[in-house]
């Protein structure tokens, strides 16, 4: 820490050093103002910006100026090449000189700290209109809502269907020794079915777990791209669910599952039931798409599980079939009515496959979205010894924002302090472009993860009240907040498949369903909830959720001991 009884004063987060906010754009004016004690005898000023792997620029403070017992030091400077630089100050006195590092969020320390981060983004860089601070619906197909039956000649065998929705989902292999293969037969009739209820909710993008065709129920073991699966229905009912959700104002975002495909598919066809895999014809052209170790027995998977073989996403016939095709996977399903993608484990997915799937979404549709699943701090992840571009290279739209979801629960469950709250907040806030951020879904629940409800159990006994006032500040944060299908009447479950049961309300529906409804009524009526600044404030252990726009502000304060809250 400093021997001088004055601090250096330099808050990236303060307008007053430095503006604009959080991220810049290429070739994007930047004004950094610094304040030192005179006692110092701080002659001169100098950041030190540093793109990795790239240049590293020298910037004079310029402009200075006395203030009382401070010397304030001034000056601007641009970055022609987008990218995520580090920062630091280097200060010269009259005989020799020192630098300057972060020191926690808001303060400095000489000689030992944290470089500052500046992600510097494409000046083409734009997410889409439509979707910044919309309310989100998550919908797991099958566990939804059935209307009518399917057609299930051609569905991928052996399954079975639950005779009883209240039956719990099950865990483990069949008699088989297949596993998720219990369905309980919830299908796109049934989802537009919903529309109305979802609407009245508040709902303005509605996320679908992956509806097409593969063998298991969770569908991660894609079989056919370009195909439902027919325990969902059909391309028309497809057609008919997004043309409805338009009329109501809905969005429809798919799951792009593109790291991987099925076994039993027919690029890859280790059952033999399609023919042409590469499994299955030893001169298939997809065979180079997979990494065999020897052929046809040993291959890549992802995470090592057989049935979920790993593609070469660069390869040219993968990606002409997914991105580049007159007719691709993208481009099908866009002209289709769905309004952009989710892209399923997004850290497995090469940078270059990113970036042209999303340059392909734009040509067809300028607003549609593309959402990366991460589950770290997107801006600056390093994913297998990489770097990531998600927002510096300008491949994503937004991210699942985890950070956020961790806080709120570890707040709430005493597992972090106040203070660490603002902080993990205000370090993303800072870090991510804002629009991008609030293209990201804020969530409580998903289908990865234990119900929010079953999860603030474990350490809390009023459960019900935790969850209001942990979905008080999940809707008051930027973002686009998420409901997971079935939270809203009270649904519980633990880690996959329970978190993964047929929509069911419970004795708490009522009180809960309405509670949400009045979030989202506050969130879409409220423009500073959908696109304000925002400030965190604290008073000992009360925590004050400030957002502004345009002169208009509105807060919730909290106490995270009590679980009370008002909003103002």
């Amino acid at each position: 820490m400093s021997n001088y009884p004055l601090r250096i004063l330099y808050d990236s987060a303060k307008k007053e050093h430095k503006s604009p906010f959080g991220c810049i754009m290429a070739d994007e004016n930047c004004h950094v103002s610094i304040s030192v004690p005179i006692s110092t005898g701080a002659i001169e000023v100098k950041i030190i910006c540093e793109k990795e792997g790239g240049q590293t620029l020298t910037v004079p403070l310029g402009s200075i100026c006395d203030e009382g017992e401070y010397r304030r030091f001034s000056g601007d400077f641009s970055l022609n090449e987008e990218g995520l630089y580090f920062y630091y100050f280097v200060v010269r006195k009259e005989c020799g000189s020192f630098r300057l590092f972060r020191y926690g969020d808001h303060d400095t320390n000489i000689e030992d700290g944290e470089k500052w981060q500046l992600t510097v983004l494409p000046r083409d860089y734009k997410v889409p209109d439509g979707f910044g601070g919309k309310v989100m619906y998550q919908i797991f197909p099958d566990r939804f809502n059935k209307s009518g039956e399917c057609d299930l000649t051609d569905k991928l065998k052996p399954f079975t269907v639950h005779k009883d929705i209240t039956e719990p989902p099950m865990k483990g292999p069949d008699e088989h020794g297949f596993w998720n293969t219990d369905f309980y037969g919830g299908n796109l009739r049934g989802i537009e079915e919903k529309l109305p209820y979802l609407s009245s909710l508040g709902v303005g993008v509605i996320y679908l777990n992956p509806i097409f065709m593969a063998f298991s129920n969770h569908r991660y073991d894609t079989a056919d791209y370009m195909r439902i699966d027919p325990m969902l229905g059909t391309e028309d009912d497809f057609v008919s669910l997004c043309r409805s959700a338009k009329e109501q104002g809905i969005k429809i975002i798919l799951d792009g599952v593109f790291s991987h495909v099925g076994s039993n598919s027919k690029y890859f066809d280790r059952e033999g039931v399609f023919g042409g895999g590469a499994v299955s014809d030893p001169d298939s052209p997809c065979r180079s798409w997979f990494d065999f170790k020897k052929y046809p027995t040993k291959y890549t998977s992802w995470w090592d599980i057989d049935t979920l073989p790993c593609v070469n996403e660069m390869c040219d016939g993968f990606l002409d079939l997914i991105i580049r095709d007159k007719d691709s996977v993208v481009a099908h399903w866009l002209k289709l009515g769905a309004s952009g993608f989710r892209l399923d484990v997004a850290d497995e997915l090469p940078d270059g496959f990113i970036a042209l799937l999303r340059k392909r979404v734009k040509e067809i549709d300028p607003n549609a979205i593309v959402i990366g699943e991460v589950w770290e701090d997107a801006s600056n992840k390093i994913s297998y010894d990489v770097r990531r571009k998600y927002f510096s290279g300008g491949e994503l739209d937004g991210v699942m924002n985890y950070p956020f979801r961790d806080a709120i629960i570890n707040l709430l469950c005493g597992r972090i302090c106040p203070i660490e709250f603002r902080s993990i907040i205000e370090h993303l806030y800072e870090n991510y472009p804002f629009d991008a951020l609030n293209c990201s879904m804020t969530f409580l629940s998903s289908h990865d993860t234990t119900r929010i409800l079953t999860e603030l159990g474990r350490e809390i006994d009023d459960t019900v009240k935790a969850l209001r006032l942990a979905s008080a500040i999940q809707f008051f944060l930027p973002g686009m907040p998420s409901i997971y299908y079935g939270d809203e009447v009270g649904m519980t479950g633990g880690s996959d498949p329970f978190n993964r049961g047929y929509f069911c309300p419970t004795e708490n529906a009522d009180e809960l369903t309405a509670h949400y409804k009045y979030l989202a009524s506050l969130r879409n009526t409220t423009p500073a909830l959908r696109q304000g600044d925002l400030s965190i404030i604290l008073n000992g252990d009360i925590v004050t959720v400030a957002r502004s726009y345009g002169g208009e502000s509105i807060s919730l304060t909290f106490d995270p001991h009590e679980l009370s809250y008002q909003i103002n």
